[in-house]
């Protein structure tokens, strides 16, 4: 049992009698919560009070989940998706934290951009928020002032599927921004070149079930590659995104003191060409949903601790703009919110451990992107909880999604396990299922690596 002794014994939240996901294991214990930080944990319902109580029989609490790539539109493209609604669907699926990404209209590029967006989230995001900054020819120079601004999660590269400014697939341009900086850089791996090459593939009128022969394993692994070379040159460590394919995971077991890598739930969950006969362009991501092999390949890097991250690539449009004739119809999908139904439903299918699960959403990131105050249950880490219930049977549908685009690819879909609460710093956003009728101020994620010297509250 763990010591309970405190000069304080009133809090202003106290969890009790729920399965506590700790750094050393499943411990049934409670937890004491005070100026949005965790001030005890153990047995305490007996000798301590507090303003408001959750009972958690029955219940596991992890450590707040985060979704460390997301795109939520705004500004610029807010009938898709705003920060407020996609925030408001990131805490109804027990998310705490998210990390936006820079292709918006303007795009990330500055410290301007930046602070118009972080204005943005503090007025209206439902949970705690930090942005990247897009990586550019145009930026390059400056990008090791603009990686450690307050509230910045470090640089994101386009080497393919972006426009504009954002497309960084010349190789002296991608040396510019890997020698700009020290934090981690996030990559989108895909070879424009041959992507541009084997458009017609695209366009050979077969439809979308040609999204994964048009972007091929040969498409993805080439620009792995290329980038890894580049991070060996410059000593720039990297975190590559979305990762798709059974030949990059090898490549990828080989660099892995200088490269972390991401995984999604659709390319877990979703394969070819299964998922695109039944849900046709709703299917469509970059890079793609793949065959079997590939998602194989993928639960065996889990398995075997390649993969450090699970992160949503949450990218709504709208149904009217999916419905368009493939391939003028968008690559994107919602996932914000199903990212933890559906990864403890794998849970519940034995494909990975609840202790695995939140290394891959809090302990993971807190450790690759040098956070403060988060990612495990400890005294004196900021108060973020995500409360599931195991053995709860939902069905997932179109009507829970909040995201503006209103969709999901898993509409329909039964799942064993499902968010009950959500707790950020303290306060309970989320309470059975519901949101809290008013909504928590929320902050920019602090990161060890950044220029933000504010104290915590």
């Amino acid at each position: 049992m763990r010591d309970s002794t405190t000069p304080a014994q009133h809090a202003d939240l106290l969890i009790t009698g729920g399965t506590v996901i700790t750094p050393s294991g499943a411990e049934v214990i409670d937890i004491a919560c005070h100026n949005g930080r965790i001030i005890a944990l153990g047995r305490l319902a007996n000798s301590w009070s507090a303003d408001s109580v959750i009972s958690a029989s029955g219940l596991h609490i992890l450590p707040g989940v985060m979704d460390t790539q997301v795109h939520f539109r705004e500004p610029g493209l807010t009938h898709k998706e705003t920060i407020e609604a996609g925030t408001r669907g990131a805490v109804l699926g027990g998310i705490t934290s998210v990390f936006e990404m820079p292709n918006t209209h303007p795009l990330t590029l500055t410290e301007d951009d930046l602070k118009a967006k972080l204005d943005i989230a503090t007025q209206t995001a439902w949970c705690d928020f930090a942005f990247y900054m897009g990586g550019s020819a145009v930026n390059a120079e400056q990008l090791a002032q603009l990686e450690r601004l307050p509230g910045c999660s470090g640089v994101k590269v386009f080497m393919g599927s972006s426009f504009g400014d954002l497309l960084a697939d010349d190789e002296t341009v991608l040396k510019r921004i890997l020698s700009s900086g020290r934090r981690r850089v996030a990559i989108h791996a895909e070879d424009e070149q041959r992507l541009t090459q084997r458009l017609h593939i695209a366009e050979s009128g077969q439809g979308v079930v040609m999204h994964p022969v048009w972007r091929d394993v040969e498409s993805a692994l080439l620009a792995t590659q290329r980038i890894i070379t580049l991070s060996q040159q410059t000593g720039r460590p990297l975190h590559l995104l979305h990762i798709s394919t059974e030949e990059e995971m090898a490549l990828l077991a080989q660099h892995k003191d200088h490269v972390s890598v991401e995984v999604t739930p659709h390319h877990l969950t979703l394969s070819a060409p299964e998922c695109y006969e039944r849900l046709g362009t709703l299917a469509q991501m970059n890079p793609p949903v793949r065959e079997s092999r590939h998602q194989q390949a993928l639960w065996q890097a889990i398995n075997n601790g390649i993969v450090d991250v699970i992160g949503s690539d949450h990218a709504p449009h709208t149904l009217a703009e999916k419905s368009q004739t493939y391939p003028q119809s968008p690559s994107g999908m919602t996932g914000v919110q199903t990212l933890l139904p559906i990864m403890l439903n794998h849970v519940h299918a034995g494909r990975l451990s609840l202790q695995r699960l939140v290394d891959l959403t809090s302990a993971g990131p807190a450790r690759l992107f040098n956070l403060r105050d988060k990612g495990r249950i400890a005294v004196g880490y900021d108060a973020d909880f995500s409360v599931v219930d195991l053995n709860a049977v939902r069905t997932i549908n179109n009507q829970w999604i909040a995201s503006q685009a209103g969709w999901t690819p898993y509409d329909g879909v039964v799942v064993t396990g499902w968010p009950i609460h959500t707790i950020i710093r303290g306060n309970i956003v989320v309470r059975d299922e519901a949101l809290s009728d008013i909504k928590p101020t929320s902050r920019p994620i602090r990161f060890q690596d950044s220029n933000d010297v504010t104290a915590a509250p």
